[in-house]
């Protein structure tokens, strides 16, 4: 007997509909004799009424009533499951971060997951109970609700199976990873297996998937995660281990794009290391992600730096920008770019992948405003009119 942990997402269990077919569905399961544990999200766009109620309320939500108000979102959704499971004639318990000791860090909005006490959870699979746990949440060490941030549900699904040494399952509205978004590719491949460090860099760089946090504790504890259709016998995609085939088949496994950063420019700054260094030690100290990062030769002591951060940061990042920036610098914001990335353990052994996806963007005048690379991935800043066409060529070219 096995213990599975599954979870759903908010478009899994949008409507009263979809949560009775997950019901016969875990029921299913459990009667064929696994241990099953379900991690729920909100139902359906719950998350985003819920913020379009607050901001209602207030031009600034404060931080902490917002994660206490957001985290209700998955409360629901793991009541109404376990009830529609109790219908069925098999018993099952729902649990909130608080009640399973889900202990977190961090910022609200963005915390992080440090340990989760699983006896609850062990005696209640004992008892021959179904464990619905609300995801993307926890509680931290004053004992507030925090939230995991989109997609946080992931993290919490497969935090919850480390603890447990179960399997992972997570279930949504597509039927596995693509090797592009079928939405900006017609044509793009399924993949029925992919490497946990291309499946972090996809997700890293705009793949919606899986949450990136979700595949570093995967890979991390060697939890191979499957991917597949809710309510679906179609066969998905496993997340796991690198393997010596995946490397020698192609360089290049998928394609990612984002439109959801910006540029970032500040020209004439002081080019000494340490006001640089401690710029980027605040602005990673207020939990901001910088990606793509570019900078000038001097001129007379003095560089341009760019770099590409999330649209919603922006804000916060101009204001540590305004206390460790000379009055004379200039900032420029580029809104008009989408991240562009291709990646593939396959990289680490084929040379000239960048040169031929270059080479494409000099035949079909895609203008690149920034690059930055890695062993296994290259990531480009294009213009927002350019990524489609650009998915497309370079999609055919690495037969994507």
């Amino acid at each position: 007997m096995a213990i599975i942990v599954q979870k759903y997402g908010g478009s899994s269990v949008g409507t009263v509909e979809k949560i009775k077919a997950i019901a016969k569905t875990v029921t299913d399961r459990k009667n064929s004799g696994d241990s099953m544990v379900v991690v729920v999200s909100a139902m359906g766009d719950t998350t985003d009424e819920l913020i379009d109620i607050a901001n209602k309320v207030t031009s600034s939500p404060d931080k902490r009533e917002l994660d206490a108000l957001l985290s209700t979102g998955e409360m629901r959704s793991a009541a109404l499951l376990a009830m529609a499971i109790k219908s069925l004639g098999c018993d099952a318990v729902s649990y909130t971060a608080y009640q399973i000791n889900i202990k977190t860090s961090g910022q609200f909005g963005k915390s992080l997951i440090d340990d989760i006490n699983v006896d609850k959870i062990k005696k209640s699979l004992d008892e021959g109970k179904i464990v619905i746990a609300a995801g993307f949440q926890g509680i931290n060490e004053d004992g507030d609700i925090t939230t995991l941030g989109r997609g946080g549900s992931d993290t919490t699904a497969v935090a919850i199976a480390v603890k447990l040494n179960g399997l992972c399952e997570i279930y949504t509205d597509v039927d596995g990873i693509y090797s592009v978004d079928p939405r900006e590719h017609k044509d793009a491949s399924k993949l029925y297996e992919i490497d946990y460090e291309e499946m972090l860099e996809l997700s890293s760089l705009g793949a919606q998937v899986m949450h990136p946090r979700s595949i570093e504790l995967a890979q991390k504890y060697s939890i191979p995660i499957y991917v597949g259709l809710s309510n679906s016998k179609i066969r998905g995609t496993i997340i796991k281990e690198e393997s010596n085939m995946n490397m020698e088949n192609k360089p290049v496994t998928g394609i990612a794009t984002s439109d959801e950063d910006i540029a970032v420019t500040v020209k004439d700054i002081d080019g000494n290391i340490n006001l640089i260094s401690n710029l980027f030690e605040n602005i990673a100290n207020k939990k901001i992600n910088i990606d793509m990062i570019s900078q000038t030769a001097p001129i007379n002591n003095k560089i341009n730096i760019s770099f590409t951060i999330p649209k919603i940061d922006l804000e916060e990042c101009l204001n540590i920008l305004k206390e460790h920036c000379d009055i004379k610098s200039q900032v420029d914001i580029d809104e008009d770019i989408t991240k562009f990335s291709i990646v593939g353990i396959g990289m680490k052994t084929t040379s000239g992948v960048a040169a031929r996806m270059f080479k494409l963007f000099r035949e079909n005048n895609i203008e690149v405003k920034m690059i930055t690379t890695s062993e296994i991935r290259v990531t480009c800043a294009i213009k927002h009119e350019d990524k489609l066409r650009t998915v497309k060529i370079v999609a055919n070219e690495f037969n994507l």
